[in-house]
């Protein structure tokens, strides 16, 4: 009797992932909807007691895996492998990413690409200020050719007006060369930077957090500057952007010993990715 009501409890249990589970969107079925589900011991030919949390057949023999991210339960046809006869016991498993851990992949990936994308418009006007500075006195001539052409052509009086575009090309050509050379090599610089921080934070590693952090925090002093000289959409949203990724590095990765430090987030991942997470949510279909 008691089994009976143990099964028809377990069988009433809203199955994660299918509907029944009222909690709010995860990241976890956003990882499922990029790469598939994860489920383990497909190929096996018999189910042990043991095998619960992977997987179960209910009442009629079918079995149902659990996604071991995202915990929705899914109707699996066996189809066993030679040499498989159970399921893989769980030092055999190495479990995916879920839970905070998972969030903050898909957070420092974002991060890393907007990293990437500065790595790759500084590393242009690097070698654009660098190509310049050693091809400059071979363009010298034919630029102040041009422009007195096209003065001439349109009715003016010839040379290069202090304004515009081309007026500040011309102030370009005026600087020392080794001065063009120095900036040329700051703005790489800055763009390896930015590239070293983008491979760091792709791969979640904690040097690049710190890293991103402090070269961010840095400059968020000349953005703020550059706000009380003239204010554009485009400085607005690059200092918000740049807040937002100070302030989430420095409370949520608990950089610098906050809300705990290493330490916790250490323990916060560990209890995430761990099969004591996996039996915290409700079973699945019953066994037979």
């Amino acid at each position: 009797m008691a089994e009976e009501e143990e099964e028809d409890r377990t069988a009433s249990t809203p199955v994660p992932g299918t509907g029944g589970d009222k909690r709010r969107l995860r990241y976890e079925l956003l990882g499922c909807a990029l790469h598939g589900h994860h489920l383990e011991g497909v190929g096996a030919e018999q189910l042990r007691p043991a095998d619960g949390l992977l997987a179960r057949e209910d009442r009629d023999g079918l079995r149902w895996h659990r996604c071991l991210r995202c915990d929705a339960w899914l109707p699996v046809t066996p189809a066993p492998h030679p040499g498989r006869t159970h399921p893989p016991d769980r030092h055999e498993i190495a479990l995916p990413l879920r839970g905070k851990p998972l969030r903050d992949r898909y957070v420092l990936r974002l991060i890393a690409l907007d990293r990437l994308l500065h790595f790759v418009v500084l590393g242009a006007l690097a070698t654009g200020v660098l190509v310049f500075a050693d091809k400059r006195a071979s363009l010298q001539a034919p630029f102040y050719r041009f422009m007195d052409l096209l003065q001439n052509g349109v009715g003016g009086t010839g040379g290069v007006s202090e304004r515009g575009l081309l007026g500040e090309v011309a102030k370009a050509f005026a600087v020392r060369s080794s001065t063009l050379w120095l900036i040329g090599l700051v703005i790489a610089g800055y763009a390896l930077l930015e590239g070293v921080e983008a491979v760091g934070l792709w791969f979640a590693k904690r040097w690049a957090e710190y890293l991103t952090f402090v070269a961010t925090t840095v400059l968020l002093v000349p953005e703020v500057y550059e706000l009380t000289s003239r204010v554009t959409v485009t400085k607005v949203l690059t200092l918000i952007i740049n807040l937002a990724v100070v302030v989430y590095l420095l409370f949520a990765k608990r950089l610098f010993g906050v809300r705990g430090g290493g330490r916790a987030e250490a323990a916060e991942r560990e209890r995430d990715l761990s099969w004591d997470a996996l039996e915290r949510v409700p079973p699945g279909p019953s066994k037979h």
